[in-house]
C-alpha cells in the first residue's frame, strides 16, 4: 500500500511520510525500496497477515540467552548478533562472504522482503538492518515495537525451528556511505567543526562525563564525556513507552530542536554502536537524512591515545 507512494525524488517521499503517524503506517510486501525512501517499519498485524508470505524472511536478532529457543515468531531465523554478525576477533562487522552465506541459509533472495525485530526496542535488530543494508538488501525493515510489544500484545511464539530452502542473495561490497570509521570520518569531522552533525545517543550522565558506563555495560572507555561537537539525543527518545517509534514529525521536531535537519551527513555513536543503530535506522530509514553509524564508538573514541574529548564532568580514570 505505502509501498505504492515510494517515488522519487526522496523529498517527495518525506513530504509523504510527514503526513502519517509513524506507528500508523503499514506496508506492502513487494520488491525492493530504494534506500532511505521507504518507510521501514512493520506493524504486527501486517507481519501476523504475512508471517507464510515466501516473498517476506523474518529474522530474530536478540541479545537474550535462549530467549529465541523459548519461543519465536513463525517462521522467523535466529542470527545471534555476537557471533554472526561481527567478526569476534578483528572487532568488525561480518565479513561480506559470511554473510552472504548466512543470508541464504535463511532463505533470503535478491528481492526478499527482510523483516527483523528483537529484545530491548529493536537495538540489535537495528544493528541487523544497518548490517543488512551494508550488504546490499534493499527492502530491510523492523517490526515496530519489537519482540517485547509482540508478546505483550498477546502475539503467538512458536518454538518450531524453520529449515528455509536456501536463497539466492549476492552480498555487494559493504557500503561505506552508512558506516564512519575514526580515521576517515570522525577525526575530520572534529577537526573541522560544524561540516558534520555528531550524535551521541548515550544517557546524559555518559555524555558529561559523570559516569564512564552505564550500569551494566562491560564494554570502556578509560576516558569519560564525548567526541567534541557532539550533541546528546539519548536513543530512548526515539521510541513510545512500548517500544513503538514516535511519529515521523515527533522525530523531526526531536532533532531540529537539537540543530539535526538533515541538511547535513549525521555521525551516530554509543558505546559499540548498538545502540546508535536505532538512531541511524530512525535518521536514515524513517526520516531519510544522510547517516553514518560509527561502530568504533566510544570504546574505540574515548581509548584512543590523542583524540581529543570534551569532558565537562572533569572525571578521571583510577582517581577516587
Amino acid at each position: 500500500m505505502f509501498k505504492n507512494l515510494v517515488v522519487r525524488p526522496k523529498n517527495i517521499v518525506v513530504a509523504l511520510l510527514s503526513l502519517g503517524l509513524v506507528a500508523g503506517v503499514t506496508v506492502a510486501p513487494a520488491s525492493a525500496a530504494p534506500k532511505n525512501l521507504a518507510r521501514s517499519v512493520v506493524q504486527a498485524d501486517w507481519l501476523e497477515k504475512n508471517l507464510d508470505n515466501p516473498d517476506v524472511k523474518i529474522i530474530e536478532v536478540s541479545t537474550e540467552a535462549g530467549l529465541y529457543e523459548r519461543g519465536h515468531i513463525k517462521n522467523a531465523v535466529k542470527f545471534n548478533w555476537y557471533t554472526d554478525l561481527v567478526e569476534t576477533v578483528n572487532r568488525d562487522i561480518v565479513a561480506g562472504a559470511r554473510f552472504q552465506k548466512l543470508a541464504r541459509a535463511a532463505g533470503i533472495n535478491k528481492n526478499s522482503t527482510v523483516v527483523l525485530y528483537g529484545d530491548k526496542n529493536n537495538w540489535f535488530a537495528a544493528w541487523g538492518a544497518w548490517i543488512f543494508n551494508t550488504y546490499g538488501i534493499e527492502d530491510v525493515r523492523l517490526v515496530d515495537g519489537g519482540r517485547v510489544k509482540w508478546e505483550k500484545d498477546g502475539r503467538p511464539f512458536t518454538t518450531v525451528v524453520p529449515t528455509p530452502k536456501e536463497g539466492n542473495f549476492v552480498a555487494t561490497k559493504a557500503d561505506k556511505s552508512i558506516r564512519a570509521t575514526l580515521i576517515r570520518d570522525v577525526l575530520p569531522a572534529v577537526r573541522k567543526k560544524g561540516t558534520v552533525d555528531l550524535v551521541d545517543i548515550r544517557g546524559a550522565d555518559e555524555y558529561n562525563g559523570k559516569i564512564f558506563a552505564a550500569s551494566g555495560f562491560q564494554e570502556l572507555a578509560i576516558r569519560a564525556g564525548h567526541i567534541p561537537g557532539a550533541v546528546n539525543v539519548p536513543w530512548g527518545a526515539n521510541v513510545n513507552s512500548d517500544g513503538t517509534f514516535k511519529t515521523v514529525a515527533e522525530l523531526k521536531k526531536l532533532y531540529a530542536d537539537k540543530g539535526i535537519d538533515g541538511k547535513k551527513t549525521i555521525i551516530t555513536y554509543c558505546r559499540i554502536g548498538e545502540r546508535s543503530s536505532l538512531t541511524w535506522f530512525v535518521l536514515s530509514e524513517i526520516l531519510g537524512y544522510d547517516v553514518k553509524n560509527y561502530d568504533g564508538s566510544w570504546t574505540e573514541y574515548g581509548n584512543g591515545v590523542g583524540n581529543p574529548i570534551n569532558n565537562p564532568a572533569g572525571t578521571i580514570w583510577g582517581a577516587a
